[in-house]
């Protein structure tokens, strides 16, 4: 009799920790996720959300805009709402050494073949952008970063990035620095050159919209400025040559739920499908870090896209580990090159 009990208490016990188990591995009905918005948003929703969803039945619900002050809140505060978290790549690096973010499961991921810079162990590259030359149709095309700082050949006002971590590198190459020596950058040299053609920048935008609304209102007649804001812009011209290349990653703030950063894996793993990313570039002229991008998309589209073959191997790849862990310090000098203008 006593062994019968004994026999079901432990039954019922074993029966309650499976129970429990289960219901904290159990696929969740919802994930969150905080992302840039805008045409960005849409392109997620349409080639990664769309094919997940359906699989899987699970609801991605998107939040936007996001920002590492909203990823450390999160983490801080041990309210984590949103299971995955887009970064630029400087921003992941400085996330990363704060504490804030988990490893990735890279074999429940088993992503579709992507570029190597795409595949950091606790972030996952889904989108490049490049920082590109571009003008109005009625004035002389560049071909060069030098052609830019050459106001003599190339004369009209000009328009650059408030951001350190951009310009100092096109002023280097502006300067003749070769594109496989750009990093470590050179900030003495940089400076220098941005001496040389500060008097004649207009603009110091901070926001990417900026840049061809500059262009298209004659304020300015040569710009700097983010790819996916000038590509399709009949009215302007670009090129990718000697654009500065970066990625956007994906990343789990630390203390998500397991969960849900299991099924957030599934989430990753139709972002590095060729065929989810040809749809996302229809929506945006940003490709993703698939190897097979080329083969996917629409062959007369293919010089619109930053990692068309022609196009990624005239650009440099940004080092963001060197910005990150250099940041203060350009900082500190770009606002006391500003002051001197």
């Amino acid at each position: 009799m006593r062994a019968t009990v004994l026999c079901k208490a432990l039954c019922q016990g074993l029966l309650m920790m499976g129970v429990a188990a289960s219901a904290a591995y159990a696929q969740p009905k919802e994930l969150r996720m905080l992302e840039s918005g805008g045409p960005s948003g849409d392109s997620i929703e349409q080639a990664y959300i769309k094919p997940f969803t359906a699989k899987t039945g699970i609801k991605v619900v998107r939040e936007s805009p996001t920002s590492t002050g909203k990823l450390q809140a999160m983490v801080q505060s041990k309210n984590i709402t949103s299971t995955l978290v887009e970064l630029g790549a400087t921003n992941v690096v400085q996330a990363r050494a704060l504490g804030l973010i988990e490893p990735l499961d890279w074999k429940a991921i088993d992503p579709a073949p992507l570029y190597e810079e795409a595949k950091w162990p606790d972030a996952f590259g889904y989108q490049y952008f490049s920082t590109m030359m571009a003008w109005r149709k009625d004035q002389k095309p560049l071909k060069s970063w030098a052609d830019f700082w050459n106001v003599k050949d190339f004369p009209g006002k000009r328009a650059l990035p408030d951001y350190p971590s951009y310009t100092l590198a096109l002023a280097l190459l502006a300067d003749g620095v070769k594109p496989e020596k750009l990093y470590p950058l050179d900030v003495d040299r940089a400076f220098a050159s941005l001496a040389k053609i500060k008097d004649h920048v207009a603009v110091w935008w901070k926001a990417g919209a900026q840049a061809p609304q500059l262009l298209e209102d004659k304020e300015v007649d040569y710009s700097a400025a983010w790819s996916g804001r000038i590509v399709g812009n009949e009215k302007l011209g670009y090129t990718y040559n000697e654009g500065l290349l970066m990625l956007s990653y994906f990343v789990v703030p630390k203390g998500a739920d397991p969960a849900a950063k299991a099924a957030a894996m599934g989430l990753l793993h139709e972002m590095s499908i060729a065929k989810n990313q040809a749809v996302a570039a229809e929506i945006i002229p940003y490709t993703g870090a698939s190897t097979a991008i080329e083969s996917a998309i629409d062959k007369s589209k293919a010089s619109l896209y930053p990692t068309s073959d022609a196009n990624k191997k005239v650009q440099v790849l940004a080092d963001p580990t060197w910005t990150a862990n250099n940041a203060k310090e350009i900082e500190k000098r770009w606002q006391q090159f500003k002051l001197g203008m």
